[in-house]
């Protein structure tokens, strides 16, 4: 299937594919340095066909085929994708589906346009991590290569490191998520693995106690790592989507 593209406001040529269906959609927000491609975006896609549900995925700027170099990129350019993407394809409200820093940016999605969020399922939900995670693990010899411009962290899921920038840290800064209220007006859904050591259930703990929803709740699943993608992983996916659908309302 060939991916569509369409530029934003700040020149970023942005990749995309749009299923058709009936609202509210799905739109997906995949994680750092992923893209949607991957299992899944794809499994969310054939649900939505053989649900009649409108869906999207799409790639933040310097991932996948989206325009950009990954190592110029932050929170907020790729926030400001996400935004770009739901302004630009999609009408009505939409449920937010995101996965480990997908799950940061739907948070920052649904903050600034909540009357389009129809509900939200976070996928290992990683909210705050460039802050709590990568800057508070740091040695003080990988934070002064950071003040040199770049530190190298070494990847479970690539051959190469993962390059983390100065400006990725320092403008996580100005996107963070858990040190304000956090309203969150429709249903939420977190599902988090026992066993992801990238993001742990601390964190879904974490985002559980401070999100004020009328409707939120937290499934942990023994044994899950990170990735969240196996069968019945991906079951579970569908049927959070299935359980916050009939509480979303028809699409406006």
């Amino acid at each position: 299937m060939q991916s569509k593209h369409f530029t934003t406001t700040t020149g970023r040529e942005i990749a995309y594919h749009l299923t058709s269906g009936q609202g509210p959609g799905v739109v997906f927000l995949g994680g750092f340095k992923s893209d949607m491609q991957g299992t899944k975006a794809l499994y969310l896609q054939d649900w939505a066909m053989a649900n009649n549900r409108a869906f999207l995925r799409f790639d933040y700027s310097g991932h996948g085929q989206s325009s950009g170099d990954f190592l110029n990129g932050a929170i907020g350019d790729w926030y400001e994708d996400a935004l770009a993407a739901i302004a630009t394809l999609t009408s009505g409200p939409q449920i937010l589906v995101g996965s480990s820093m997908g799950g940061w940016i739907s948070l920052l999605v649904a903050r600034t346009i909540p009357g389009r969020i129809a509900g939200l399922i976070g996928i290992a939900a990683a909210p705050d991590f460039t802050e709590d995670s990568m800057w508070a693990s740091f040695t003080e010899a990988q934070k002064a290569e950071l003040a040199a411009g770049q530190v190298a962290l070494p990847s479970d899921y690539a051959d190469e490191p993962y390059i983390i920038t100065k400006r990725l840290i320092e403008e996580g800064r100005d996107r963070l998520v858990l040190r304000s209220p956090l309203h969150l007006p429709f249903p939420v859904r977190l599902l988090q693995g026992t066993d992801d050591t990238d993001v742990p259930p601390a964190v879904a703990l974490r985002l559980l106690d401070h999100a004020q929803s009328p409707d939120l709740r937290l499934t942990l699943v023994k044994g899950a790592d990170h990735r969240f993608s196996t069968p019945d992983c991906l079951a579970l996916i569908a049927a959070s989507l299935a359980d916050i659908l009939p509480k979303a309302g028809p699409d406006a």
